[in-house]
C-alpha cells in the first residue's frame, strides 16, 4: 500500500494505524479510503541572531544640532528605502500576476477534483503493443496521454491509470485491449463526479471467443473490464440529458427538427403523400399502380388537378411506374408540380419528387437514377425545407430505390384523451464509450443457429467489497455475451450492500449510461443491495434488460431509466420466445419438450425478482413480452442459494412504485405474477431450472411474516398504453392501483386474486382515481410489432388494433376477485360490427371462481362509452362462453353508477340462480340487474371423477346452472364454486354416481347468512355428516360437530340453527342447512374463527346416476320472490364520481395542463340536423354564441374564446400570454382573410385557409394547431391538452414545483 509520511498539498493514501481507534462512518475492513494529509504545521519563529566579535563601544554624546541633522538624514534614507521596498513589492505583485495569467492561459492551474491533474501521475504513452500484456504495478501512477493497444492490461495493488483530459476537450484517446483487470488496490479513472471528462475517451474490448492469444481469466472470462475486491473504477463523462419526452408530434422520419421522410413502401407504381404546408400534417397517402392500371393513372390525374395551390406533394416510384402511366397524368405532374423528368421515366427507374402545387419548376426538388443492375435501380432522393405557421422548420423528403428498405413511423408528442402518450427520445452517444469490437458475422459456438450476427461482445463485471465504483454518462455498445451466463454489459456480482449500510460513504451509483445494441441484458444486479440506477437508457438488447437475478436483491432504486426494444435471448427460459423455447432442450429432462406459453415467453425490460426494490419515473417500451415484470422466487437461486437467509419474496412488502410508464409491449405493460422453478430437471419434473412457474402468489405481510399484519402494495401513477394484450396484470393479496391511466390496450387492467379457497385467505385489491380509455384518438401507424390494422375508435377510422380486428377490448377486466373499482373514469369504448368493446368485462374462457364481492362504485362514463359492461356471447374469443367462470360472472354496483340502480348486482342474463322476478334485463350487455345478498359455496368432491354438477334453485327448477368443475377431466377430486342468492333453497345433482365425499365450505358468508341445500344420492345411501372450522395457518380443524337426523323437511326448517339433516329417500335428496355462525373480518373469504365447513361422507352400493330432478320437482318447487326489493332507479347525477384529476394522467405529474375541446359546424352538418358547436375548457362549455369570453384559468395564463359566424371578423384586444380558441359555424366566405389576423398572435406566416372549409383553431404563443375539413369529411370534436405556465411562454417561474418523485428518491436512497 503506498503511504506518505511527508508534508504535501495533494491527496495521498494513508495506511490505517494499528490498534483500536475511532472509525469513520464509511469505514469498511480491508477498504483503503482516500483522505487528505493534515494541514502544514506553522514553522517555529527563528531564534534571535547572536552578534559576532567584540561588543560595540559606547558612543560619544553629540550636540542637539548634530543630532537633529543626523535624524533628518536617517529619515530621508528611510523614506528612500521605503520607496524602494514599495517599488519592489509592486513589481513582485505584477510579476506574480503575469505568472498567474500565464498559468491560466496555458491551463497549468491544477484542480484537486480532477484525477488527471494529480502531480504524482507520470505521463504515459505506451503506444501500440497488440501482442503484449501490460501490468501496472505498485507505485506506477500513469496518466494515459495517447491512444494505445495491448493484449491485456492488469492494474495491480498500488497501480493507477488515469485518462488525460484537456479543458477544451480536444483529446481523443482510444485504449484497445483484450481485457482490463483491476486488482485489489488498483484503480482506473476517466474523469470524476466533480470533474467530468471533457474529451473523447474510448475503451475497445477486443478478441474472439475462439482466440488462442488469451486464455480465460477465472470468474471474468475474456473481453472484459473486471473490478476485483478492493479495486476502484470511476468513469464520468460529460453530463448530458439522457432521455426525455417529445413536446410535439413529429412525422414519420423522426427528425429532431421536424420533418416528413417518405420512403417508398415497395409497392409497385407511384406512391404519393400530400402534406399541409401550414402544419406539416400528412393529409393524404395513396399508391397508384401506374405500371399495371390505366385507371389508377386517371385517378392520380384527377387528384393532382383537384389539389389546391400551396399543398406539398411527395412522389416516389416503387418497382416500376411507367407501363400504364398516361400522357394526361404526365402532363398534370409537369404542370401542377413542375417536374422535368416525368416524360423520360423508364422501367424500374428510381424517381423521387417533392414539390408545391402550383409552384412551378422553382418549387420542385426532383431526382432520378438510371437502372444500374438487376439488384438496384440506383437511389433517388428529393427533399425540400418548409416552415409551419408557428415558425417550426420541417422537411419533406421522398426516397426511391429498387431494393428492400426500412419502414418509418410517426412519433407522438401529444396527450390523447387524457393519457400522456408522448414518445421517449433518448441520446445514445456519450463522450466516454466502452465497446466490444465485433466480427461481421456470427462464428463458432456463439448461438449462430439463432443469430446471424456476432454476439460475443465485451462486458464489465464488478465483484463484492470493491473500494469504489461510480459510472456516469458513459456509453456501452456491443456489450454482453449471449453464450455465457454472467457476461453482461454491466454486472454487479455478489456485491452485497453497496450503499452506506455496506460502509460506502458515497453510495454506489450508475447514472446517465447509454447501453445499446447489447447482446445480453443491459444491467444485471446480482445479490446486490442498495444500488442506485438512474437516468440510464437501455436500447436494443437480447434478454431481460434491467435484471435482478436471484430473488434476494433488495433496496435497489431505479430512477428515471428508459428501456426500449427488448428482444428474446437464449440464456434463461424466461428470456426465450417460442422458437428458442422449443429449440433449446439441453437442460430439460431427456426428451421433454418445453411449453412456451407456461415456461418461457417472459422477456422483460425490467425483471424484478424481489418486490423490495424501488421503481420511480421509469419507462419501458417495445419489449417482446413485458415492460415491467415482478416475479417471485420461492427460494434464492443461482450463486446466491444458501449464501444468505431466505428473503421470502412472496411475503415481502413492495418498495416504492411511482410514476412509471409502460407502452408498446406485446404481452403486458406491467405484470405482477408467477415464480420460477427452483429445482433441477428430473423425471418427476422434467422442466428446466429457472423456467417460469405458476407456484408463487404475492401476499405481502409486515416483515415478510405471514403471522403479522398484511401490508398493501401501492402502484401509484402508472401510465400504460398500446400494449398488445394487457396494460397491467396484477395477481396477489392487498394491492392498490391509484392515479393511473390505461389506453389502447387489449385489456386495460386485470386483477387476479392471491388464489382461491382453500389456499387464499382473501385479499383487498383496489383501483381508484384512474382513467381507462378503450380506443384513443391516437390511431397509431400501420406496421411494427402491432400487426393488426382495422376500423375502430369513436370516429370509426382505420387504426392499430390489439390482437386482431375481432378481439373484445376491455378497460377493466374482472377475473375472480374480490376487487374494488372506484372513483375512476371511462372513455372511448365503442363496439364495432366485428368486435365487442366494453368499459368493464370479464376474463375470456374463464374456468375459475368469481366472487360477488367485486364492488364497483363512483364511476364516470364519458359520452364516448357505448357499452359499459359486457358478459360475453358465444363466438370467436368467447367460444361457447359456458365455462364455470363465464356462467358465474357478477359484480356489485354499490351506488348505481354503472347500472343506474343502487346496491344491485349485475350478472349473466341466463343465470337464474341469482335472479328474481323484479330483475331488469340488459340485452346489449347480455346481463341482468338484480337485488339481493350473494355468497359462494365451495364444493369439493372426492371418489367420483369427471362429474358434472347441476344446481337448481327451487324457484327456477327448469333453469339449472351446469358446472363442469375447475380441475382437469379425470381428476380424482373436483371443485365447484357457484354464486348463490342467500336465504334460498337449492338442489344438487350429478352426471354419474354421487361422490363418496363432499365438503361444502362457506365463502364470503356473513354471520347468519344461510342457504338450504338438497344433495342427490341413491335411496339406500348411509351418511356420516360433520361440521368443523379449518384454521389454514396451522392446518388444524376445530369445533368438530356431528349432524343428527330429523324425520321431515318441515321439522328441519323449524330448527335451522341446529346441526340436523333430513334424507328424503323417496326422492333421494339429503337436506341440510349451510349457515355462517361467525363473522368475517374485512375481505377474508372465511370467518375470524376459520373456514366453516360441512363434510358429507356417503356409503352406497349402487353405481347409478344421481340426478333427482324429475322426482324433486314439482314437489319442492316454489314461486320465485326477491329477498331484497329492487331499488328505484337513480334520478340524481352521480356525486364525486370519476377520477378527480380533470385533465391529464401524465408522466410528469407535477405539470399543469388545460383541457380544450373545439367543435366547429359545417353547413352540411347543419343541413343534416346537427346544430351543436362549442368550445370547452376544463369542462366549462360555451355554445353557439357570438360572444367573446375572457376567464382567468391559471395565473398568469388566460384564455380567450371567440366564436365567428359568417362575415364576422375576429375581434382583437387580447392580452399578452393568451390562449386563443376559435371555432367556425357554417361556411365562411372570407376564411382566407382571417389568416392575416392570426399573424398578430405570433404566427411565423399567414396560414393558407383558402378553400379549407370549416375549421377549428387553437393558438398558444408558439404553438398553433389547425384542423380543417376536406370534402365531405366532418371534423368532429378536436381536443388538445395544453401545458401551462411554461418558461417559453414568458411566464414568471416562481421556483421549482414540488416534485414527489424527487422526494421519494430521497426516501428510497436515504441521500439528502
Amino acid at each position: 500500500m503506498p503511504t506518505s509520511d511527508g508534508q504535501g498539498r495533494y491527496p495521498v493514501f494513508v495506511a490505517p494505524s494499528p490498534g483500536t481507534h475511532p472509525r469513520s462512518p464509511g469505514y469498511v475492513p480491508g477498504r483503503v479510503a482516500p483522505v487528505r494529509s493534515p494541514p502544514l504545521a506553522k514553522a517555529p519563529p527563528p531564534p534571535p541572531i547572536k552578534p559576532h566579535g567584540p561588543p560595540p563601544q559606547r558612543q560619544v554624546p553629540r550636540s542637539q544640532s548634530e543630532e537633529r541633522h543626523q535624524r533628518e538624514r536617517a529619515q530621508s534614507l528611510q523614506r528612500r528605502k521605503n520607496t524602494l521596498i514599495c517599488f519592489g513589492a509592486s513589481m513582485c505583485t505584477f510579476l506574480l500576476s503575469l505568472i498567474l495569467i500565464f498559468s491560466l492561459s496555458t491551463h497549468d492551474v491544477l484542480d484537486a477534483n480532477c484525477p488527471d491533474q494529480n502531480p504524482s501521475l507520470s505521463s504515459w504513452n505506451p503506444g501500440h503493443q497488440p501482442d503484449k500484456s501490460i501490468i501496472v504495478r505498485k507505485g506506477h501512477l500513469f496518466r494515459l496521454e495517447s491512444s494505445a493497444t495491448f493484449l491485456s492490461l492488469t492494474i495491480q495493488s498500488g497501480g493507477r491509470v488515469v485518462f488525460a483530459d484537456s479543458p477544451d476537450g480536444s483529446r481523443n484517446i482510444t485504449l484497445r485491449t483484450g481485457y482490463i483487470l483491476i486488482e485489489d488496490g488498483g484503480a482506473l479513472h476517466i474523469g470524476a463526479s466533480k470533474c467530468r471528462y471533457r474529451s473523447r475517451a474510448a475503451i475497445a474490448l477486443t478478441g474472439r471467443s475462439d482466440s488462442q492469444a488469451l486464455s480465460d481469466v477465472a470468474v471474468f472470462g475474456r473481453k472484459f473490464i473486471g473490478v476485483m475486491s478492493g479495486a476502484t473504477l470511476e468513469l464520468h463523462g460529460t453530463e448530458r440529458i439522457s432521455w426525455s419526452l417529445l413536446t410535439r408530434t413529429i412525422p414519420a422520419s423522426g427528425l429532431a427538427t421536424g420533418g416528413y421522410s417518405f420512403q417508398r413502401n415497395f409497392s409497385r407504381g407511384i406512391n404519393l403523400r400530400v402534406v399541409d404546408q401550414d402544419t406539416s400534417a400528412v393529409l393524404f397517402l395513396e399508391r397508384y399502380d401506374t405500371h399495371d392500371s390505366r385507371n389508377d393513372s386517371r385517378r392520380l390525374t384527377q387528384l393532382l388537378r383537384a389539389l389546391p395551390e400551396g399543398r406539398i406533394v411527395a412522389l416516389a416510384v416503387g418497382d416500376s411506374a411507367v407501363k400504364s402511366l398516361l400522357e394526361e397524368t404526365k402532363k398534370a405532374i409537369e404542370e401542377r408540380l413542375g417536374s422535368s423528368y416525368v416524360y423520360d421515366l423508364k422501367y424500374r427507374q428510381a424517381w423521387a419528387l417533392v414539390s408545391v402545387v402550383g409552384g412551378g419548376n422553382t418549387s420542385c426538388s426532383e431526382d432520378v437514377k438510371e437502372h444500374e443492375n438487376h439488384d438496384t435501380g440506383g437511389k433517388a432522393w428529393a427533399r425540400r425545407n418548409f416552415t409551419t405557421v408557428n415558425g417550426v422548420g420541417f422537411s419533406v423528403s421522398a426516397y426511391s430505390e429498387w431494393k428492400n428498405g426500412k419502414p418509418q413511423y410517426s412519433h407522438v408528442g401529444e396527450i390523447f384523451d387524457g393519457i400522456d402518450m408522448r414518445a421517449e427520445v433518448a441520446l445514445l452517444s456519450r463522450n466516454v464509450i466502452i465497446y466490444g469490437e465485433m466480427e461481421n458475422v456470427c462464428y463458432g459456438d456463439n448461438q449462430c443457429q439463432f443469430f446471424n450476427h456476432d454476439t460475443f461482445g465485451g462486458h464489465i463485471k464488478i465483484l463484492g467489497n470493491f473500494s469504489s465504483v461510480h459510472l456516469s454518462h458513459v456509453e456501452l455498445k456491443n456489450m454482453g455475451q449471449q453464450r455465457e451466463i454472467g457476461r453482461y454489459p454491466l454486472h454487479f456480482h455478489l456485491c452485497g450492500d453497496v450503499d452506506r449500510r455496506g460502509g460506502y460513504w458515497e453510495p454506489t451509483y450508475v447514472d446517465g449510461l447509454s447501453i445499446h445494441h447489447s447482446f445480453s441484458r443491459c444491467l444485471a444486479v446480482h445479490a446486490t443491495n442498495g444500488l442506485l440506477v438512474k437516468n440510464t437508457v437501455g436500447y436494443d438488447t437480447l434478454g431481460h434488460c434491467f435484471f435482478l437475478e436471484d430473488g434476494i436483491e433488495q433496496r435497489n432504486t431505479f430512477y428515471h431509466n428508459l428501456g426500449m426494444l427488448t428482444r428474446p435471448g437464449t440464456l434463461l427460459p424466461t428470456d426465450r420466445n417460442e422458437t428458442l423455447c422449443t429449440s433449446i432442450r439441453d437442460r430439460v429432462y431427456k426428451g421433454y419438450t418445453p411449453s412456451p406459453s407456461t415456461e418461457c415467453k417472459a422477456v422483460s425490460t425490467f425483471w424484478i425478482a424481489n418486490p423490495n426494490n424501488n421503481l420511480i419515473s421509469n419507462a419501458a417500451a417495445g419489449s417482446q413480452d413485458a415492460g415491467i415484470w415482478f416475479v417471485f422466487h420461492s427460494t434464492s437461486t443461482g450463486d446466491s442459494h444458501g449464501r444468505v437467509p431466505e428473503t421470502k419474496a412472496e411475503l415481502t412488502p413492495l418498495g416504492i412504485f411511482y410514476n412509471n410508464r409502460v407502452h408498446s409491449n406485446f404481452k403486458a405493460g406491467l405484470f405482477i405474477d408467477k415464480g420460477v422453478k427452483t429445482t433441477n430437471a428430473s423425471a418427476a419434473d422434467p422442466r428446466e431450472y429457472l423456467c417460469l412457474d405458476n407456484n408463487a402468489r404475492f401476499r405481502p405481510h409486515k416483515d415478510a411474516d405471514p403471522s403479522r399484519p398484511r401490508v398493501s402494495a401501492v402502484i401509484d401513477t402508472l401510465i400504460s398504453f398500446k400494449n398488445n394484450d394487457l396494460g397491467a396484470w396484477v395477481r396477489g393479496g392487498d394491492i392498490v392501483i391509484q392515479n393511473s391511466g390505461f389506453a389502447d390496450n387489449g385489456v386495460g387492467l386485470s386483477f387476479a386474486s392471491d388464489g382461491s379457497y382453500p389456499k387464499d385467505e382473501g385479499s383487498s385489491q383496489e383501483v381508484t382515481q384512474s382513467l381507462f380509455v378503450g380506443e384513443s384518438r391516437n390511431r397509431g401507424t400501420n406496421g411494427g410489432q402491432n400487426k393488426y390494422w382495422g376500423q375502430g375508435g369513436v370516429d370509426g377510422k382505420m387504426r392499430t388494433l390489439p390482437r386482431n380486428r375481432t378481439f373484445p377490448i376491455r378497460g377493466f377486466q374482472i377475473y375472480d376477485g374480490p376487487v374494488r373499482l372506484t372513483q375512476s373514469t371511462f372513455r372511448g369504448f365503442v363496439p364495432t360490427t366485428e368486435r365487442y368493446t366494453s368499459a368493464v368485462g370479464f376474463n375470456l374462457k374463464n374456468t375459475w371462481q368469481l366472487t360477488p364481492r367485486n364492488n364497483l362504485s363512483q364511476l364516470a362514463f364519458h359520452s364516448t362509452v357505448s357499452l359499459r359492461a359486457f358478459f360475453g356471447r358465444p363466438g370467436q374469443w368467447f367460444e361457447e362462453n359456458d365455462l364455470d367462470g363465464d356462467k358465474n360472472s357478477i359484480f356489485h354496483d354499490v351506488d348505481g353508477s354503472v347500472t343506474g340502480y343502487r346496491d344491485t348486482y349485475m350478472g349473466r342474463a341466463d343465470n337464474y340462480i341469482i335472479q328474481h322476478p323484479a330483475c331488469i334485463n340488459k340485452p346489449q350487455w347480455n346481463g341482468v340487474i338484480c337485488s339481493g345478498r350473494y355468497s359462494q359455496v365451495y364444493i369439493q368432491t372426492r371418489g367420483a371423477p369427471s362429474l358434472t354438477l347441476s344446481i337448481s334453485r327451487d324457484e327456477y327448477p327448469h333453469f339449472p346452472l351446469i358446472l363442469r368443475g375447475i380441475n382437469s377431466h379425470g381428476a380424482l377430486s373436483q371443485q365447484y364454486q357457484p354464486i348463490l342468492m342467500m336465504s334460498k333453497s337449492y338442489t344438487l345433482h350429478w352426471s354419474g354416481p354421487a361422490p363418496r365425499e363432499v365438503a361444502l365450505s362457506l365463502i364470503n358468508f356473513d354471520k347468519d347468512d344461510w342457504v338450504l341445500m338438497g344433495l342427490c344420492y341413491q335411496p339406500e345411501t348411509a351418511f356420516q355428516i360433520m361440521a368443523d372450522i379449518n384454521d389454514r395457518q396451522s392446518n388444524t380443524f376445530d369445533e368438530l360437530t356431528d349432524y343428527g337426523t330429523v324425520s321431515s323437511l318441515e321439522e328441519l326448517q323449524k330448527r335451522p340453527t341446529e346441526r340436523k339433516y333430513f334424507f328424503d329417500q323417496s326422492v333421494g335428496l339429503l337436506w341440510l342447512y349451510l349457515r355462517a355462525r361467525h363473522s368475517r373480518d374485512g375481505h377474508s373469504y372465511c370467518s375470524v374463527k376459520g373456514c366453516e365447513r360441512v363434510k358429507v361422507l356417503a356409503t352406497a352400493t349402487s353405481k347409478q346416476t344421481c340426478n333427482c330432478t324429475a322426482k324433486a320437482y314439482p314437489k319442492y318447487a316454489k314461486p320465485p320472490s326477491a329477498t331484497v326489493p329492487m331499488p328505484a332507479p337513480n334520478t340524481q347525477p352521480c356525486q364525486n364520481c370519476g377520477a378527480k384529476q380533470v385533465a391529464v394522467f401524465s408522466s410528469e405529474p407535477w405539470a399543469a395542463y388545460l383541457q380544450t375541446q373545439i367543435k366547429s359546424l359545417s353547413s352540411r352538418e347543419q343541413q343534416m340536423g346537427d346544430n351543436s358547436s362549442f368550445i370547452t375548457v376544463n369542462g366549462t362549455v360555451s355554445k353557439n354564441g357570438n360572444t367573446k369570453e375572457v376567464k382567468r384559468i391559471f395565473s398568469p395564463v388566460f384564455f380567450i374564446v371567440v366564436f365567428i359566424r359568417v362575415n364576422r371578423a375576429i375581434m382583437c384586444c387580447c392580452p399578452f400570454r393568451v390562449i386563443v380558441l376559435l371555432a367556425t359555424r357554417g361556411q365562411l366566405d372570407d376564411m382566407a382573410s382571417l389568416a392575416q389576423h392570426l399573424v398578430s398572435f405570433g404566427l411565423a406566416k399567414a396560414a393558407d385557409l383558402h378553400n379549407k372549409g370549416v375549421g377549428s383553431f387553437l393558438l398558444l404563443l408558439s404553438l398553433f394547431y389547425t384542423h380543417t375539413s376536406q370534402g365531405d369529411e366532418f371534423l368532429g370534436v378536436q381536443e388538445r391538452y395544453l401545458p401551462l405556465a411554461l418558461e417559453s411562454y414568458g411566464c414568471p417561474q416562481p421556483g421549482a414545483p414540488a416534485r414527489k418523485d424527487l422526494k421519494l428518491l430521497k426516501i428510497a436512497t436515504g441521500i439528502k
